[in-house]
């Protein structure tokens, strides 16, 4: 399936922020690329720009294209509450998020490799497809046979930040998706009304 692949640190000093993870070219150039980055006479955006910015941004943060992305929020927008939370919980809950989200594997890219390459199993079968929306409760775990990978042991070794969402237990490399989260709960700088504004045009 197609991926971004191009120069993440060009798409990190677009938005101002390390949405791939910690970025040096971000920290010495914290404007956006090209002969007129630091020019502050076109740091005025219309109301359009800045909704597709933000669109973008969540596209590139969960490492979706532009179709995935789009049925992703008609099937967010079909759900009860609010369609903006709802999009957020359901990227949330893609399997190549949560396995990134529980430290088995060091970014969602890495993530996504691990479970196209049938690394992951749910509820002890292996899934194969990183756009998989986990359901409450699923386990997710490491495949026993890849449970020896250097990544997968070097990234679970550095594994820091946790969350209430998901459980996750270190001896059998493995975790469980309690629930989706709250939007509160969500760490990402996303303003997901801006997205839903969008779509509403």
């Amino acid at each position: 399936m197609a991926r971004y692949t191009g120069p993440k640190s060009k798409i990190a000093r677009k938005f101002k922020e390390p949405i791939f993870g910690p970025d040096r070219a971000l920290d010495k150039k914290p404007y956006p690329p090209g002969q007129h980055g630091i020019n502050k006479k076109r740091a005025k955006q219309s109301e359009y720009a800045v909704q597709l910015a933000e669109k973008q941004k969540a596209k590139y943060t969960y490492g979706l294209l532009e179709r995935q992305f789009e049925n992703l929020f008609h099937k967010a927008a079909r759900k009860k509450g609010i369609t903006g939370e709802n999009l957020l919980k359901m990227l949330e809950g893609r399997l190549d998020n949560t396995v990134f989200r529980l430290g088995i594997a060091p970014s969602r890219p890495a993530a996504r490799q691990l479970v196209t390459h049938k690394h992951i199993t749910v509820n002890g079968s292996i899934v194969s497809i990183p756009s998989y929306i986990l359901k409450p409760g699923d386990e997710v775990a490491v495949r026993e046979k890849s449970k020896s990978l250097e990544v997968i042991n070097e990234s679970a070794a550095r594994r820091g930040k946790t969350f209430p969402w998901l459980q996750w237990n270190g001896n059998d490399k493995s975790g469980k998706f309690l629930d989706f989260p709250e939007r509160d709960q969500i760490p990402e700088n996303i303003k997901e009304q801006l997205i839903v504004e969008l779509y509403s045009k």
